[in-house]
């Protein structure tokens, strides 16, 4: 009995002292980081891959089109007292009766290939489809991008956010103190001890809410990366401050025109559609070429008791034959026949695909003159900050001097502290919706992420 209650022991110690090493640790990631996982991990992504490579296999193999179709068939046949020596091929029968067996081994051999001018189309358009798909799944890799880019953007400041709420809620909990001291020191009212009491519970849902919101957040950016929805990270802090860069909406919308996925992805499904036109045009309006072989080869003995391989001479080929045909599909030529008005709805489908196209322009470009619009007021609302930053450090230097010179207590200090980082928070906040409002203005105009922070171009010279 002692022997299994020390085992159960140093289970149990084992585990308290080995439990700690084989907790999951926070995954250390900076922002190109997350982006190589996720574009190796995501799901969604890993999808859309294997979907361009099903299109450039079809668009490599596009010849197989031109090989042709083999059918070969046996048969074993018996013959229902047939008269000696009648010719029975008028009745299918690919053979003429001289007596023996009921017993026949039949085989039969087809090849045949279809030609038409709209093979060559067809070519082109597996071809179109692979490049369409190309741009696709670009535009997939993108949007992964810009999504893991702006939500490590938006967890640092929900970090920023959550470690000043608590601060807040120190800071109203030393107030709270005061005020029972004060009270019960006959300084002051039960209701000021009341009103510190209700400002600082009011401040706990707030912070549960914004800590639940930061751990949905890391659970979306785990999906992002392919990991379990509890993974927790580690993120790099912003370490300078972004530049404000001068930019040009028309030069950006020209970019945009070109270089936008959304755009581009479009663009390759009005090719592959016309493509598809020209395709069944010729498939309806031209001839078709058909070239058949086919072989009906017969054994000639008892296949019960004859070897089948003996001799090929005991097989005849009763009606073999190469044929060449040439055919045109006439009811192409009605002009309310189905075919016809199934190439009237491709001509819809692509003035469709043509006006969503002229849409998109349009809407891109007054999606780039609002992020322009929105960056240009973030860029106002950082400078006044910046000031306002200025601003609280002073006052914090001031509250220390007072303190030190004994002429502000301490909570004074703290609460000038508070406001202190508050502003920087307020600073930080302006900056990372610089940032994101970048990433989407890179995504719109087709450049890689960064372009616009690192060298800044598409600028104005007027502007500057």
């Amino acid at each position: 009995m002692r022997i299994h209650q020390l085992s159960f022991w140093l289970i149990l110690l084992g585990i308290l002292i080995c439990g700690p090493l084989f907790a999951q640790q926070p995954v250390r990631l900076s922002p190109s980081e997350a982006v190589d996982m996720a574009i190796k991990s995501n799901l969604a992504l890993e999808s859309a891959r294997m979907s361009t490579g099903m299109k450039q296999r079809a668009s490599d193999l596009s010849w197989n089109q031109f090989i042709p179709s083999v059918d070969v068939g046996g048969a074993l046949l018996r013959l229902n007292n047939a008269p000696e020596g009648v010719d029975l091929s008028p009745l299918g029968i690919p053979f003429s009766m001289g007596g023996g067996s009921q017993w026949r081994v039949a085989g039969s051999i087809t090849v045949s290939l279809n030609l038409n001018v709209a093979m060559f189309e067809d070519m082109k358009k597996l071809k179109l489809d692979y490049q369409g798909g190309m741009i696709s799944y670009e535009k997939a890799k993108l949007q992964l991008e810009r999504d893991v880019r702006k939500a490590y953007n938006n967890m640092l400041l929900l970090q920023e956010n959550i470690n000043l709420m608590k601060e807040n809620l120190a800071a109203a909990d030393r107030r709270v103190t005061m005020a029972r001291a004060n009270y019960n020191a006959g300084l002051a009212p039960e209701l000021t001890l009341l009103q510190a009491q209700v400002a600082m519970e009011n401040m706990k849902p707030v912070i549960d809410q914004v800590e639940n919101g930061y751990r949905l957040a890391m659970a979306q950016f785990a999906m992002f990366l392919g990991l379990d929805y509890d993974t927790p990270f580690e993120l790099l802090p912003v370490e300078s401050e972004t530049a404000f860069i001068p930019l040009d909406v028309r030069e950006l919308i020209s970019k945009a025109a070109s270089g936008k996925p959304d755009i581009q992805e479009l663009q390759y499904t009005i090719l592959s559609l016309n493509s598809l036109r020209k395709s069944t045009m010729h498939r309806l309006y031209t001839p078709t070429l058909s070239l058949s072989w086919n072989a009906d080869p017969t054994f000639q003995k008892d296949p019960w008791k004859d070897s089948w391989f003996e001799s090929m001479d005991n097989w005849k080929q009763q009606s073999g034959s190469f044929r060449i045909a040439l055919g045109f599909r006439l009811n192409s030529l009605l002009p309310f026949g189905g075919e016809s008005q199934g190439i009237k709805s491709l001509d819809d489908n692509i003035k469709t695909a043509n006006i969503g196209l002229a849409q998109m322009v349009q809407g891109t470009e007054i999606e780039i003159y609002n992020t322009v619009l929105s960056l240009d007021k973030t860029r106002i609302t950082a400078e006044a900050q910046t000031q306002t930053v200025n601003l609280a450090e002073r006052a914090y230097r001031l509250s220390e001097q007072a303190y030190r010179a004994g002429l502000q207590d301490l909570l004074q200090v703290q609460n000038a502290e508070l406001e202190l980082k508050q502003s920087k928070v307020s600073m930080l906040e302006q900056q990372f919706n610089y940032l994101n409002g970048l990433i989407d203005l890179e995504y719109s105009i087709g450049v890689p992420f960064g372009t616009l922070v690192s060298s800044g171009p598409l600028t104005s010279k007027e502007s500057e």
